[in-house]
């Protein structure tokens, strides 16, 4: 029976349906804590003084902190397995997030953008080498795509919504880019303990398939 590609479909489908979801939507939430410092210049560099050279190097320094980490990170993934260490890339990142709000110098800029690229170093190599673990190849490129057109609905909804957030200016003692760092922060937050309590190592601890899907996989 497992050598029937009708049997064998079902199953990529049925994985596909468990996990492809969570994956996208913490991938539009990474998406969009990575970027919306871009939204938030335009009343932070304002409020805190920060020049053009500043912000830049704010901006960027992110990238180095990802760029340093994301290697070990995969690394760390295989020894101690994706749940946990996913989970921990997300809540960390988004900690760093809602961290963002409280910003009042160049240096704390340049700190936590460089964190925040630590703490999600890892989270898109990360689920490629989980989405191993669960594919056969021939169905892996489809399956990374569907994944990564979290990309274009992040775009979509990131900018009205940041530029929503950001008219928040003035309620309850906030700035607009505080309240912006903090809502599209805290979903990141919660969204860790939930991949803690829905993600799956691998399938042979996939208590959501059949024995005989278990063992194909």
């Amino acid at each position: 029976m497992t050598s029937d590609k009708t049997f064998q479909q079902k199953v990529l489908n049925k994985v596909s349906r468990r996990l492809i979801p969570l994956l996208f939507v913490l991938y539009v939430i990474a998406y969009l804590d990575r970027v919306n410092v871009g939204f938030a210049a335009l009343q932070m560099n304002q409020d805190l003084g920060f020049s053009s050279t500043v912000y830049g190097l704010g901006s960027g320094v992110f990238f180095l902190g990802y760029f340093l980490f994301e290697i070990p990170s995969n690394l760390i993934l295989e020894r101690i397995g994706a749940r946990v260490w996913i989970a921990r890339i997300v809540i960390t990142w988004g900690v760093i997030a809602v961290g963002m709000m409280f910003v009042k110098s160049p240096l704390s800029f340049y700190l936590l953008r460089f964190f925040l690229g630590i703490a999600e170093a890892g989270f898109f190599p990360g689920i490629i080498l989980y989405l191993t673990y669960w594919f056969p190849t021939i169905q892996r490129a489809k399956t990374i795509a569907s994944f990564m057109a979290a990309t274009a609905i992040a775009g979509v909804v990131g900018a009205p919504l940041s530029g929503l957030l950001l008219t928040l200016h003035g309620i309850a003692g906030l700035r607009g880019w505080q309240w912006l760092f903090l809502v599209e922060g805290l979903p990141a937050i919660v969204m860790g303990f939930v991949v803690l309590s829905y993600l799956c190592e691998r399938p042979e601890q996939a208590q959501w398939l059949e024995p005989e899907e278990r063992f194909w996989l």
